[in-house]
């Protein structure tokens, strides 16, 4: 990319990664941000670094050198985040010969192993024991704190970089080579549209035409865990081996769906899979459910969180489950079945949202982001 200033729109992680992405190869940076800080998706999720939700190949590639790039940050803006991999428990035969044909199908592409029912014990306190068959550790997972990450790297960048950033200034239109907030002008070589679920607030005809919904997704977090109890892993039950492509690809889970449909029919049809990931102050941050529409109801339902609550305590138990904070998260998705929506509605424009197709943002948007300032991502969508 030739250009040498470009404009932002939008500081959740997708902003960030393209910012980032740009400043580090010396391009002139500003951001401009609706709100006075961070409030969407990008704070509301587990914070997970997730390589194993993504199918090998050029998505997995793009995952690790996210993760990379996570750690180079980590290290450099003082980041709190725990290398502590991800566990896939087995209850049934059915669950343990998907994690069989996963970990055969991986081996010696991904830092993958099956364990047996004392060694998955072993790795984490909280298991449930009974009818515990075994489980599958995969190194490649992170947690990071979202809240703190999109608080800190604001500041980060444009300490490091110069990056700056303009809070409470929403964009009201984008043309090539300038941005309007207003009665303020911005102009730049570049500008970068990443602006989340507020996708029909620029550009409006080309979201239009685009495959694109919103998934809504309910969360919660519970209270510190005492005398400095850890899961050692980020937990996941058995719906997430039939939620997540990289286990669809390695592996033949049908079966196991059908098997699910049968027992957890409600829970399916509320997009329901449990995950529990612990952050630096001993908190647990678990969910959650998928609602797909353009427009969903604002009000959250408690009968939701207490099916993602019932499911937890089938396969971890915690020395303190009380919930001390529940929220719901709202995210761009494809429903094409593609990966990301990047697209260049005008000259020097470039849209880039709905990364991952399955809130797998903190995931894959700092890969991403190096493809489209390198010129090396070759999937744009031309607006007619």
């Amino acid at each position: 990319m030739k250009s040498q200033s470009a404009l932002v729109i939008g500081a959740g992680i997708v902003g960030l990664a393209i910012a980032r992405a740009l400043a580090v190869r010396g391009h002139r940076v500003t951001v401009l941000e609706r709100y006075e800080r961070a409030v969407g998706a990008s704070v509301r999720n587990f914070g997970m670094v997730w390589p194993i939700g993504v199918s090998n190949g050029a998505a997995y590639e793009r995952a690790l050198r996210s993760r990379a790039i996570w750690q180079e940050l980590i290290a450099e803006a003082g980041l709190w985040h725990d290398p502590c991999g991800s566990l896939h428990m087995a209850y049934a035969q059915d669950e343990w010969e998907v994690l069989e044909q996963y970990e055969a199908a991986n081996r010696g592409l991904r830092p993958c192993r099956l364990l047996d029912r004392d060694s998955a014990l072993a790795q984490s306190p909280a298991l449930v024991g009974e009818g515990l068959r075994g489980a599958l550790f995969n190194r490649d997972e992170m947690i990071v704190d979202p809240r703190e990450a999109l608080r800190v790297l604001p500041d980060f960048l444009h300490r490091r970089y110069g990056v700056e950033f303009h809070w409470r200034t929403p964009v009201t239109a984008v043309e090539a080579g300038r941005a309007h907030s207003g009665t303020r002008r911005f102009e730049a070589d570049q500008v970068f549209v990443c602006s989340g679920p507020e996708f029909e607030q620029l550009y409006p005809q080309v979201y239009a035409a685009a495959p694109l919904t919103r998934c809504k997704l309910q969360m919660m977090r519970l209270a510190p865990q005492p005398d400095g109890f850890r899961l050692g892993a980020a937990l996941c039950g058995g719906l997430s081996l039939v939620h997540y492509a990289g286990f669809q690809q390695a592996a033949d889970v049908a079966p196991l769906r059908a098997r699910y449909q049968a027992e957890f029919g409600d829970l399916i049809e509320l997009g329901i899979h449990v995950m529990a990931a612990q952050n630096g102050r001993g908190e647990i941050t678990i969910g959650d459910s998928h609602a797909y529409a353009h427009t969903h109801d604002p009000f959250d339902e408690q009968a939701i969180n207490g099916k993602v609550l019932d499911y937890l305590a089938r396969f971890a138990r915690l020395p303190d489950p009380r919930v001390i904070q529940t929220w719901h998260g709202i995210y761009p998705k494809l429903t094409d079945g593609s990966s990301e929506f990047v697209a260049e509605p005008a000259p020097g424009v470039t849209i880039v949202n709905a990364i991952g197709g399955g809130g797998l943002g903190m995931t894959l948007s700092f890969g991403l982001a190096e493809e489209i300032v390198d010129g090396r991502y070759g999937a744009v969508r031309r607006a007619a």
